[in-house]
């Protein structure tokens, strides 16, 4: 599983004229899900977003996370972060979820991320999406729970 995880000020994501999701403080999270993710992919990503310090304490250093700061989180399902564009121009996303198998890991984010307390706004799964947002810092964490990078 992989995120981008961006600190912002706020972002919002439309499908077609609808706003699915919008936030003020916070994260916008973009979630890929790849093929043989499961239970642990989940938890380790799910905590990452949850506990990473990257809010600024009063002292201006990053040492508060999303759950400190009472901020939300905007996830947004993105499968092109499994793209590979390492052969050719095109990219292959060959190694992505199955989009059955992809939607139930990304609604377990979710639902997760939820139980933590958290404010938590969403995009619309297999969607053509727009996403704005204004990055704090700023501010961008990438996330691989199988830590290829």
């Amino acid at each position: 599983m992989r995120a981008v995880v961006q600190r912002v000020t706020s972002a919002r994501v439309t499908a077609g004229e609808r706003v699915t999701g919008e936030i003020g403080p916070g994260l916008l999270v973009l979630l890929g899900v790849e093929e043989g993710d499961g239970v642990a992919d989940r938890q380790y990503v799910v905590a990452k977003i949850r506990d990473l310090r990257i809010f600024a304490d009063d002292d201006g250093k990053m040492n508060r996370s999303v759950l400190d700061t009472q901020g939300s989180v905007l996830v947004v399902s993105q499968f092109t972060l499994s793209g590979d564009a390492r052969n050719g121009r095109r990219p292959s996303f060959a190694s992505a979820a199955q989009p059955q198998i992809a939607r139930a890991l990304y609604e377990e984010v979710v639902q997760e991320l939820k139980g933590s307390g958290l404010r938590i706004e969403t995009g619309e799964f297999q969607a053509m999406m727009q996403v704005s947002l204004v990055n704090d810092g700023p501010v961008t964490i990438l996330l691989d729970s199988r830590k290829t990078f």
